[in-house]
């Protein structure tokens, strides 16, 4: 069950980043579990990482390789999030970093494992490195799709988005996969998101834009509230097309930055269509805020009141709930008569209480849409903020009640 068609595009090679796939037989279920990212030389990685105090092994290693070399390849694992798991979980992430730069004839250091799946069991270290060699048989700039299949866990499909910009007269190419679909909440959320393009941006640029457009488009999504440990999203620089390195005083970096944002964007909402068990895709707006920080906090109490998440997926129109979210978001000095709360283009509260042409029939037409906007407008600031969630339907007890069966 998700919302929208989620099919995958067909993604614009981009020159310089190879995929490839396998089967280590971490899942049970016997699919692909295993992604190798080859990068070209010279390639440049930046990223961002979890919050979460427990975070996985191979966040830490990826962490301390990126600060100490230039990174050649990605190794991913689904099934096991090696989280949990003490200094044998940093061994074991070590050890398959070993195996395969000791097939692709580089450093463990160029090596940035991730890891994905269960956490607080051990990693099959000796299923990932038998893997290898049939993984690395078949990397190619076309597997974007399979490779978007192959780092799924309870995801029902996969996820990609691309696109190609024009950057004073050179075409750039930007093609990204990620997944994700419960323990979702931003800083990070139990997702991984890989997002590769040929331009050549200069290293502080890179670290910028990750963190930049992470924050916008990752770090504003959720499905249930949980922060995973094992969450990344890195941003890949090949530097394999004929125009000049990009910097912040390049004429073409606005253009680079919206076609960035656009996949960072379609990737992240993807997440969120397909939340585990989810019928609804929600925008949330809090606009005319003070801070960011309280836009913000207007808006997560909203996506994580279970009894909203809950009228959303019976599709009620039940606009006390969410009345009473924005007034337990802690809001100092919120002027109640002066806040608009909109369900689409239906206004439900104003003047501190219902909008006197609100009527349950207006208000159930927007409810019966598989995508819904709520606006709230405090009317007391400029700051607006977006954030996306779902609904809470049966389906998602079920697949979290049986995961590891």
């Amino acid at each position: 069950m998700a919302v929208g068609p989620g099919t995958l595009p067909t993604f614009f090679p981009v020159a310089g980043v190879k995929l490839g796939i396998g089967s280590a037989g971490i899942k049970k279920s016997g699919k692909k579990d295993l992604v190798v990212i080859e990068l070209a030389e010279g390639s440049r990685v930046a990223g961002i990482f979890t919050r979460n105090q427990f975070c996985a092994a191979p966040v830490h290693i990826t962490r301390a390789h990126l600060a100490s070399s230039a990174p050649r390849y990605l190794l991913i694992n689904t099934g096991n999030a090696n989280a949990g798991t003490g200094e044998q979980g940093m061994k074991d992430a070590q050890a398959c970093c070993q195996a395969l730069a000791d097939h692709a004839g580089v450093a463990a250091e160029a090596i940035l494992p991730f890891s994905t799946g269960v956490i607080g069991e051990p990693l099959p270290v000796d299923k990932i490195v038998a893997g290898l060699p049939q993984t690395l048989k078949n990397v190619s700039e076309a597997h974007w799709a399979e490779a978007a299949s192959g780092i799924m866990t309870t995801d029902t499909r996969p996820k990609g988005a691309t696109r190609q910009v024009q950057l004073d007269g050179h075409t750039v190419s930007i093609s990204g996969i990620s997944k994700g679909a419960g323990m979702i909440r931003p800083n990070m959320a139990t997702m991984l998101g890989f997002i590769a393009t040929d331009a050549k941006i200069a290293p502080e640029l890179l670290s910028s834009l990750a963190s930049e457009l992470g924050e916008k488009s990752f770090n504003r999504i959720t499905i249930d509230g949980d922060t995973s440990t094992n969450d990344a999203c890195m941003l890949i620089a090949s530097g394999q097309y004929d125009g000049p390195e990009i910097t912040t005083d390049s004429p073409c970096l606005p253009e680079l930055r919206a076609a960035l944002q656009e996949v960072f964007l379609e990737l992240a909402h993807a997440i969120v269509r397909d939340g585990e068990g989810a019928t609804k895709f929600v925008t949330i707006e809090v606009s005319r805020a003070r801070s960011i920080q309280e836009a913000l906090d207007v808006a997560y109490t909203v996506a994580h009141s279970p009894l909203v998440k809950t009228a959303l997926f019976a599709s009620d129109p039940n606009w006390g709930r969410i009345l009473a979210a924005v007034g337990r978001a802690g809001v100092d000095g919120l002027d109640l008569n002066a806040l608009e709360i909109w369900l689409g283009d239906v206004c439900l509260v104003r003047n501190g209480g219902r909008a006197l042409d609100y009527s349950e029939s207006r208000g159930q037409a927007v409810m019966d849409g598989e995508e819904i906007t709520i606006h709230i407008d405090l009317r007391r600031g400029d700051v607006m903020e977006r954030v996306w969630t779902c609904d809470f339907s049966h389906d998602y007890v079920t697949i979290n009640a049986e995961y590891r069966t």
